[in-house]
């Protein structure tokens, strides 16, 4: 019983693309390939966009922690927190831009 589903499905598939044997001009293949290359490209560029925006936190944590013999954390942590705060504002942003991006 099985094999006849499967046998009649195939069929119901050949029909389908035997209504879809329509001729369809070069011009229109070449604008849907574009068209999947211009939107493969601006989901790198989201990419690459949400790589900087996420590893610019990181480097303004390594310059802080290399300079910490410095400065005492205590007398510039009304400059530290909210720095922070964007540190993590923007490591958020970076990920959701790569996240969509790989969506």
């Amino acid at each position: 019983m099985e094999n006849e589903d499967i046998h009649l499905l195939s069929d119901r598939d050949d029909t389908l693309y035997k209504q879809d044997d329509e001729i369809v001009p070069d011009g229109i293949i070449i604008n849907e390939v574009q068209l999947l290359l211009t939107e493969k490209r601006t989901s790198l560029a989201t990419m690459r966009t949400g790589i900087t925006v996420f590893v610019l936190p990181l480097s303004v944590l390594s310059v802080l922690i290399a300079t910490s013999k410095y400065y005492d954390v205590f007398q510039v942590m009304h400059f530290i927190i909210p720095l922070l705060a964007i540190c993590v504002a923007l490591v958020l942003l970076g990920s959701y831009l790569i996240i969509r991006a790989m969506i």
